[in-house]
């Protein structure tokens, strides 16, 4: 006995040619509606970057960045930008990290040896303070006027740059050398602190006085004689829209 084969159910073509009223439907293609609820079609992507809210230091950092655009940064702020090349600045970490100040834990432990040794008879041991490196934005300032800082690190970076603007100024007045590094961080680093604005030393040991003159020196022909890095910044780079405003303008013209 032969089998009777099912019938297969025939599906109509859509005839082609647009705008047929006449043509009938294609199943095969037909328009499913997408649910884009709870548990439904996957959500298509969205450019969500100008519905964004920035943090607040995000949109500064921007902000001053335009800012830097639109006008001539001035001589006395764009020195800021002229900081120390790797080598040097590595040369003055290595420097700097020989005196960095003690802890608490520290004070406390030569304290009490110094009290120890006073017990027991020797003067000689006591007052002996270790040398370590000035910070402190008041106190750079004040050796610096009464000329007992032998070299100045400043931060780059320090906000707002009014705190700062006078000690370069005020370091080559009284002749003391100075420099630009990047990052308050690092110079915070040296002193046990989170940031640092300067970093100061008066006074080094006889094995590094040979590094501090090199560096004294440097520093001097570097920033206090050269007055190429005290000069007015570019000029004012305007914005897409401005600029398309300005061209309409020439066209017209």
């Amino acid at each position: 006995m032969v089998k009777k084969l099912a019938k297969v159910k025939r599906v109509v073509a859509t005839p082609a040619g647009k705008g047929n009223k006449g043509s009938l439907p294609n199943h095969l293609l037909a328009k499913k509606k997408k649910n884009f609820r709870i548990g439904g079609d996957i959500q298509y992507k969205r450019d969500l970057s100008r519905f964004v809210k920035w943090p607040r230091y995000v949109r500064i950092q921007r902000q001053k960045k335009i800012i830097f655009q639109r006008l001539s940064v001035p001589g006395a702020i764009n020195q800021f930008t002229h900081t120390l090349e790797r080598d040097q600045a590595n040369k003055l970490f290595k420097l700097l990290a020989k005196y960095t100040p003690e802890n608490k834990v520290e004070k406390r432990q030569r304290l009490k040896e110094e009290a120890k040794d006073k017990a027991d008879g020797k003067e000689a041991a006591q007052g002996t303070k270790p040398l370590v490196a000035k910070f402190g934005l008041n106190h750079v300032t004040t050796l610096v006027e009464n000329k007992q800082a032998q070299i100045v690190a400043i931060a780059h970076d320090v906000v707002p740059i009014e705190l700062m603007i006078h000690l370069p100024a005020l370091c080559r007045k009284m002749g003391v050398p100075y420099c630009f590094v990047k990052g308050k961080a690092r110079l915070g680093k040296i002193v046990n602190q989170k940031t640092a604005t300067c970093i100061a030393l008066t006074e080094v040991k006889k094995e590094d006085e040979h590094d501090l003159k090199t560096l004294g020196q440097f520093f001097d022909a570097t920033y206090n004689q050269n007055s190429g890095i005290r000069t007015v910044c570019g000029e004012p780079v305007f914005g897409i829209k401005n600029q398309n405003k300005r061209g309409r303008g020439k066209k017209r013209s």
